[in-house]
């Protein structure tokens, strides 16, 4: 296998096929570029990350007995199979083999470079199988097949024998972009979705009484943990008699196995150009014309009574008063006199609420494509640092679970503000470094902070500071380097136990699906299980033995594997006994997946 790339995700990538499936690999990475393992993102560490660097180092030293992290993920050395080259040219594919390999990965930052080096692998080697990150989805869709077609007339597809996939557009944005804004969220779920199904996970302290059919997808390490026996690691896809053994211990479980009905819950949020009518006028102002409209109800029963005409007709005689329209009540009763003076004095009051009106209104329609400010009363909401590419996608999952999202971006250029201002979520332009930029996005109410912008020291000094101001916030964090993430996450739960923190990696989470891509197999997402990662992957059950011949109750292996679902019939039975043409959902680990391939 060939994986070319520029950045960490290539290394990854290759660590991954490498040490999980054991594959042969050629890695093709710029000259200069370090292949033992991801390097930090961003500008040098300031004087606060070097303090930061000690308060880990102390931390280490005793021990952290309040957080319970499991070991770091080895670095595999990638041995003599590196190829240095500025770009995926055609020479440069030959001499790595891509006309006799089995799959090629283009996973640049750059989505032309990746089509091109496709293009010119596709035509060295019609067998190939691709994988191409690429963040425009759309495009995505038509180069697939593009380049499926022209393997196809390259030769016969009976001649070829392409595999199901031949072609696959990954994204790492969309990779971990669920796991991203499920983890900020207290109690949500991990979604994957997949054509018509919905996988839905929960964190539970305890599975609930009387509640069949749910399935525990993994049980967390216990809170008390302090080392790093196997017992105090999590336990992925555990067996029902390690269900009932787990205590205390937290469980992962899939609370949800749904047919997608079309449009999610955040189809509605706001997503035309038109504002709905109750943005068009301020709390404020509908409570002044409410109560302008009381004055003339009153006045106009009021005119009923003094002069016995009919109440409609009072009404009418009230509106003219109202208006100035009608005319002064000279010889009429004394009664008729003071209403008609009310009802111009009301008038009078009428006029400059009238006009505030319409400044509001004209006013909302013409900062509707503008960005929006963070609401006074604002709170529970989860603040979003960052608005790139994988803060985009984060941001389109959270408003799609109907969670109140207040962005913040230190440049107007970003490439998400325009989907903020379709959305119409609130923005705040700032450094998140600098002092009132965070209060501005009301941090001191917020439930969550995601914190997912390039830069590693960003993300933790933007956190530290939101601590100081919410000690019991829940804190989030894009973490490039594993180790560094590691030491993150010991320190800050060890200063802080009974708030909730994480740190994530990109690349560690999208991995694995680009690793499965390689390998024939359909990787539908992936969510985090502390340090770990769990897969959810669509398999045909044609040739697997373990699969095909067995029920769906049976079609368990604990530790390693687990089949959700059977597609194309949601109403099978755990009695349904898999066939040839049959395809299933599964959940499993890095090493089930291998095993099932």
């Amino acid at each position: 296998m060939v994986v070319c790339g520029d950045d960490g995700l290539a290394r990854r990538l290759t660590a991954e096929l490498r040490g999980v499936y054991g594959e042969q690999v050629v890695l093709v990475v710029p000259p200069g570029a370090d292949t033992a393992g991801p390097p930090m993102v961003g500008p040098p560490r300031s004087a606060s990350a070097a303090l930061f660097d000690r308060m880990v180092n102390a931390a280490v030293g005793r021990g952290a007995a309040n957080a319970a992290v499991p070991p770091p993920v080895p670095q595999h050395s990638y041995g003599e199979h590196v190829l240095e080259a500025p770009a995926a040219t055609e020479a440069v594919l030959a001499e790595a083999g891509v006309d006799r390999a089995a799959a090629l990965a283009l996973v640049y930052e750059d989505d032309e470079t990746n089509i091109r080096a496709a293009l010119t692998a596709r035509r060295l080697n019609p067998r190939v199988r691709l994988v191409l990150r690429l963040y425009n989805r759309r495009l995505g869709q038509h180069i697939e097949e593009l380049l499926d077609q022209a393997a196809a007339l390259a030769a016969g597809d009976d001649e070829l024998g392409l595999p199901d996939g031949s072609t696959s557009v990954l994204s790492d944005a969309d990779t971990a972009a669920p796991a991203l804004a499920a983890t900020a969220l207290t109690g949500t779920s991990r979604v994957v979705h997949t054509d018509g199904l919905m996988l839905r996970a929960v964190e539970r302290a305890a599975p609930p009484e009387g509640a069949p059919g749910l399935c525990t997808l993994a049980l967390l390490s216990p809170p008390d943990a302090a080392d790093g026996s196997a017992d105090q690691r999590p336990r992925m896809l555990p067996s029902d008699e390690e269900v009932r053994q787990a205590g205390n211990r937290s469980r992962i479980v899939l609370e949800q196995v749904s047919a997608s009905a079309g449009q999610t819950a955040g189809a509605g949020l706001g997503m035309g150009v038109v504002p709905p009518l109750a943005s068009l006028f301020s709390p404020r102002l509908r409570w002044s014309l409410a109560g302008l409209a009381a004055c003339v109800l009153a006045l106009a029963v009021a005119l009923a009574l003094v002069t016995g005409i009919h109440p409609l007709g009072a009404f009418y005689l009230t509106l003219l008063d109202l208006f100035a329209i009608d005319e002064p009540a000279l010889g009429q009763p004394l009664g008729r006199q003071i209403l008609q003076l009310l009802s111009g004095l009301t008038g009078l009051l009428l006029l400059p609420v009238l006009l505030a009106a319409v400044l509001e209104g004209l006013g909302t329609f013409r900062t509707v494509g503008a960005l929006r400010k963070p609401p006074r009363g604002l709170g529970g909401h989860v603040v979003l640092l960052g608005l790139g590419k994988i803060g985009t996608r984060v941001l389109v999952r959270l408003r799609e679970l109907d969670i109140p999202v207040v962005c913040v971006e230190s440049g107007p250029e970003a490439r998400g503000l325009a989907v903020a201002r379709r959305l119409r979520v609130p923005v705040v332009l700032g450094d998140v470094t600098q002092e009132g930029v965070l209060e501005s996005a009301k941090i001191h109410r917020a439930s969550a902070l995601l914190a997912v912008t390039s830069a590693d020291t960003t993300n933790l000094e933007a956190a530290l500071y939101a601590r100081s101001l919410h000690p019991e916030l829940r804190v989030v964090l894009r973490l490039y380097d594993d180790d560094f993430a590691t030491a993150v996450y010991r320190t800050l739960r060890a200063a802080h136990p009974q708030a909730t923190t994480r740190s994530r990696s990109v690349t560690y989470l999208s991995a694995p699906a680009f690793a499965g891509a390689m390998l024939g197999r359909r990787v539908l997402g992936a969510f985090p299980v502390e340090r770990r990662v769990l897969l959810f992957a669509s398999l045909e059950v044609t040739g697997h033995p373990d699969l095909e011949g067995r029920t769906l109750a049976d079609a368990f292996h604990p530790g390693t594997w687990r089949v959700l679902a059977l597609e194309g019939h949601p109403d099978a039975t755990p009695d349904y006994v898999l066939r040839k043409g049959d395809r299933v959902v599964v959940a499993a680990t890095r090493r089930g997946l291998a095993e099932l391939g």
